[in-house]
């Protein structure tokens, strides 16, 4: 039950992390494993550092690997395997995944990947497509319901086998690769070799199309040696690829279903294997059946052997439980993925000073900076693709870290969360190109501040450069692909950049601005306050919503705000920016809102107003508080939602509490409110008690948004804020980030009054049509 109480960071359940190696270095793995202690617990666990030594360590395995190496196991680690059924294992982790990741499914036509909403209610049945040495064709009509419908022993080991045979090639990956170079219309016969190049149109077949795989070497006098591996690769991916496509849409059409999906070492993230087995099920089905693939395919039997231990009762997951992150830490080597994320901080921060080292083998994307620098250094923009940070060299398979948050819900009070959408914009590829320039041009002045943040050491400086560059790559590879980490927008672009600063252990990087902002603002509030209220009533109320949007000015994650700070104090910019609200704003809803606040509820105000909070300082202090109060004077109860985690200048949960008390000290509304919502305690020991018969008052309460990022999600939100909406029926969102990247669209079961000042001269164009600077005061009504 909600109770107005804090947690000083959120609880986080569990990590969940994917790591791939190939059965012929099943000994590397094994190495691997018993270095990191991993079947103990981790080197870090508490009966690894006690010295204890369990009697008997069972893991769950599945597959034929689970009975074929069970004594390597046992010999080299002390481990016994417990065997899972693979097809158990195989459905139970496609359906995990398809339930618990959002953005998991997505399709691949002419080298787009589209991810697909799959709604929960219409999942079942779909057709399982496993493409392994060879393939499994399962259709899944529920949890724990499937059966194993058809297959075929032409897959992926027939392509590996047959490629190696022909081509020479020492791995998979290798003749994968081979193939992006390739021409199969040297060795394929097609249907314009037959038809003297032209259609056969009758039947709707192209000059292109492959009349008979490998055809053309009947009539030609060549060797094998005469013909280029790269060729005979592609050759052989389209006859496997194509083979299994048609196999798999013909069993679709015996049971009646439209969707399939692929998965299977085969599959690996290739964009090209993938197009052809898309291309093979549009053209049988004439397009009325859809390809689809899983971003983690190549993990469905170890998430399934994963599931059955009983106790983790991940059947039980929802989606907004597992948070998905990109860290930057894993040893990537000439492109390939060597291992999981790097544990150890200094480890990373070595790994990121070698990944942009010139001279090694090692892909850099940018290149070395001056040591012991801070900021970008050397720091230039890719130009080819060969300098891009890539997982896996031919697959681009990028597999984030889920982390497990059990004290994550969904908004309750969310309209449909099942449409609802946070980001407003789109990052499309231009979209991505501009907010790339953005961050890019942000991110010495940010790690200066997160440098100057720790006291400005030699050790805050390497952190800082190694921040840099793994940020850096991470915009690197989505330049390259915008959607290689999943459906990416703003929101999850800005998430990112906080990650990393988190990642090489960076708290709070504005903590000094934010103090000195606070006192600064705290210091005219009394003078404010006064002002206030010697207004009436309907003057005060457009006052305050002017002070909202005056404030939230100071924004450091605008270039354009930062630049204010140059020209003035806080408290003149403050009041310039006052003098400036010329209405009608860019949207103006204050007379709707007024009516809603003076006249309609004037005999039954709101009883309950979550008020979302954005950065320290003046925004906070003399536009937000001030509202709080005049909410707290009409008998509301007023709840402040801030970041669990800090992010820029925003203002954090942990902070307000301290604002709030020191802001008391000059007004009795606030202090009676925050004594009745427990934020007052001892804080306000000394201060003179001059309201003792005063009678009581609503209370002021402040909870944790559960996130750290500048937008907000609200199918993620901490279960104590979740817990404070269920009486609220008013919804203040403030702030660029919460009100204008995300949710400006968004729909909610209470009245919501959006605001917020434009600090960024593209986003004032493409949603408003507008200019930089202009106002947002949108009040949604529920009726």
């Amino acid at each position: 039950m909600f109770n107005g109480g804090r947690r000083s960071y959120p609880i986080l359940g569990g990590r969940l992390h994917f790591v791939k190696f190939e059965t012929e270095k099943l000994n590397e793995c094994l190495d691997f494993i018993s270095s990191k202690q991993l079947h103990r617990g981790g080197v870090d666990s508490p009966s690894w550092r006690s010295g204890a030594q369990p009697d008997d360590i069972v893991i769950k395995a599945t597959g034929g690997g689970a009975y074929k190496y069970a004594d390597l196991f046992k010999e080299r680690l002390g481990v016994s395997l417990e065997k899972e059924d693979e097809m158990d294992c195989l459905v139970a982790g496609a359906n995990f995944l398809l339930k618990a990741i959002r953005h998991e499914a997505f399709t691949h036509m002419d080298g787009h990947k589209e991810y697909v909403q799959i709604d929960q209610n219409d999942l079942f049945p779909f057709l399982l497509v496993n493409v392994g040495s060879g393939v499994s064709i399962i259709k899944v009509d529920g949890h724990g319901k499937f059966q194993r419908v058809s297959g075929t022993n032409v897959g992926g080991g027939t392509y590996w086998g047959l490629g190696r045979l022909m081509t020479k090639c020492k791995s998979f990956d290798e003749l994968l690769e081979l193939s992006q170079r390739g021409d199969n219309s040297t060795i394929d016969m097609l249907v314009g070799d037959i038809y003297g190049g032209l259609d056969y149109s009758k039947i709707g077949l192209s000059a292109s199309t492959i009349a008979s795989s490998f055809g053309k070497t009947i009539s030609e006098n060549k060797e094998l040696s005469d013909y280029r591996p790269e060729d005979i690769s592609l050759s052989l991916l389209r006859m496997i690829s194509y083979n299994i496509g048609q196999i798999s849409y013909l069993n679709a059409l015996r049971y009646g279903l439209k969707r399939i999906f692929f998965g299977g070492f085969f599959i690996r993230g290739h964009a090209y294997t993938m197009d052809t087995i898309s291309f093979a099920v549009n053209f049988w089905s004439k397009g009325e059946a859809q390809a689809m693939f899983l971003r983690h395919e190549g993990f469905l039997g170890a998430l399934g052997a994963f599931m059955s231990y009983e106790k983790h009762g991940l059947d039980d997951l929802r989606v907004h439980h597992l948070v998905e992150r990109f860290p930057m830490g894993a040893p990537y080597v000439g492109g390939k993925i060597h291992g999981p994320p790097l544990g150890d901080l200094n480890a990373k921060i070595s790994w990121m000073e070698k990944f942009v080292q010139k001279g090694t083998q090692i892909i850099a994307p940018v290149p070395m900076g001056v040591p012991a620098t801070t900021g970008m250094g050397g720091f230039e923009r890719p130009t080819s693709k060969g300098d891009i940070l890539r997982s896996d060299a031919s697959a681009a398979l990028n597999v984030g870290v889920l982390h497990l948050v059990p004290t994550l819900d969904v908004f309750p009070l969310l309209e449909d969360p099942k449409t609802y959408e946070p980001n407003t914009i789109d990052l499309d590829q231009d979209e991505f190109k501009y907010w790339f320039k953005i961050l890019s041009d942000h991110l010495p002045d940010l790690v200066d501040m997160a440098v100057a943040s720790e006291g400005g050491t030699d050790d805050a400086k390497r952190r800082g450069d190694a921040f840099a560059h793994a940020f850096s790559a991470h915009l690197a590879r989505l330049m390259e692909e915008p959607a290689a980490y999943g459906k990416f927008g703003l929101a999850d672009l800005l998430e990112l950049r906080e990650e990393c600063l988190r990642e090489f252990q960076f708290v709070d990087a504005y903590i000094s601005i934010k103090q000195r902002e606070n006192e600064a603002s705290l210091a005219v509030l009394p003078d404010l306050l006064m002002e206030l209220d010697s207004m009436n009533e309907e003057s005060r109320l457009l006052a305050l919503i002017e002070g909202v949007l005056a404030a939230n000015i100071f924004d450091w994650g605008s270039r354009a705000c930062v630049e204010l700070y140059h020209k003035g104090t806080i408290i003149e910019i403050y009041r310039m920016s006052r003098k400036k609200m010329q209405r009608p704003w860019r949207i103006d809803d204050f007379d709707m809102f007024k009516k809603r606040m003076l006249s309609d509820r004037k005999d039954q105000p709101y009883k309950r107003a979550l008020l979302f909070v954005d950065n320290s300082g003046a925004d906070v202090v003399l536009g937000m508080l001030p509202l709080a109060r005049e909410l707290l004077r009409h008998g509301t109860e007023v709840v402040l939602v801030a970041n669990s985690l800090p992010a820029l200048n925003d203002v954090t949960a942990n902070e307000l509490p301290q604002i709030i008390a020191e802001a008391s000290k000059h007004c009795g509304i606030l202090r009676k409110a925050a004594e009745a919502g427990g934020l007052l305690v001892d804080a306000m020991a000394g201060i003179q008690d001059d309201l003792k018969d005063a009678p009581e008052s609503v209370p002021l309460m402040v909870v944790e948004n559960g996130c750290g990022s500048p937008c907000i999600d609200f199918r993620q939100v901490s279960s104590e804020l979740a817990a404070a909406a269920k009486d609220a029926d008013l919804l203040i969102l403030e702030g660029m980030g919460r009100a204008l990247h995300t949710n400006l669209n968004a729909r909610f079961k209470c009245d919501a009054l959006k605001l917020a000042m434009v600090k960024n001269q593209r986003l004032a164009e493409k949603l408003f049509n507008g200019n930089i600077y202009d106002c947002i005061c949108k009040f949604e009504p529920v009726s």
